[in-house]
């Protein structure tokens, strides 16, 4: 691990903003960034594209460990450019069932073992922003600054409600409201690195602010520690 580069993690639960947090704050910053989360989305959904078994952990593992993917941030843009194999696969790996897929693979010890080092080689000058749920207490637990994003579940489900109705794609807010539930279940209580904030990560609450709030939040406390940051 290149400890000499600097990282901010931003960890929390679904739906928390993380991925649209962690762009803008690497756009601001002039760093690379680490979706995390999409690494086990991509897992998920590269299995069933390779015909492997989500009960296999075995083969989950080694492709895991073999995986060709590049985030490419865009301009101005909340979401980074994803390629699987080359390929384009933002939309693809955002579905909800590729999302709970990708939960019960996160689960899997030999899996997770086999990104760690995936993960921590995107460490590279001159900086990086990792975004996860287990970035500031597993992957970097040296980093410098380590946020943790969180929100209630009625506010995470209403955010992703909305997102999918912009994309034009149906959705139930109820079922939205339980999956998100549910999912912090898995999260929070799997043997395996389970959610739960560093113990000197900053705690933000992001119910009643705006993605502007806390982008700039975020900023604050990088300026407070790391030297010669950009405005």
């Amino acid at each position: 691990m290149n400890s000499a580069v600097p990282v901010l993690t931003v960890d929390g639960p679904s739906g928390s903003g993380k991925g649209t947090i962690s762009a803008l704050v690497a756009q601001r910053l002039g760093w690379h960034l680490l979706d995390s989360g999409a690494l086990y989305r991509l897992v998920a959904f590269g299995a069933g594209r390779h015909q492997i078994d989500l009960a296999d952990e075995t083969a989950l593992a080694e492709y895991a460990a073999g995986l060709d993917v590049s985030f490419e941030l865009v301009p101005g843009a909340t979401e980074v450019r994803i390629l699987l194999e080359g390929e384009p696969v933002g939309a693809a790996i955002r579905t909800e069932a590729c999302g709970n897929s990708a939960s019960r693979v996160a689960a899997l010890g030999r899996v997770r073992e086999a990104l760690l080092q995936r993960q921590r080689d995107f460490r590279q000058p001159p900086g990086l922003v990792a975004d996860g749920r287990d970035m500031g207490t597993v992957v970097f637990p040296d980093a410098e600054v380590k946020i943790f994003l969180t929100a209630s579940v009625e506010e995470r489900a209403r955010r992703r409600y909305k997102q999918l109705i912009e994309k034009g794609i149906s959705a139930n807010l109820a079922d939205l409201m339980k999956e998100i539930a549910e999912r912090d279940a898995r999260d929070t209580q799997r043997a395996v690195s389970p959610l739960k904030p560093a113990a000197d990560a900053v705690v933000l609450d992001t119910s009643e602010m705006n993605i502007n709030e806390v982008v700039d939040k975020v900023l604050a406390l990088c300026r407070e520690r790391f030297d010669n940051l950009p405005q």
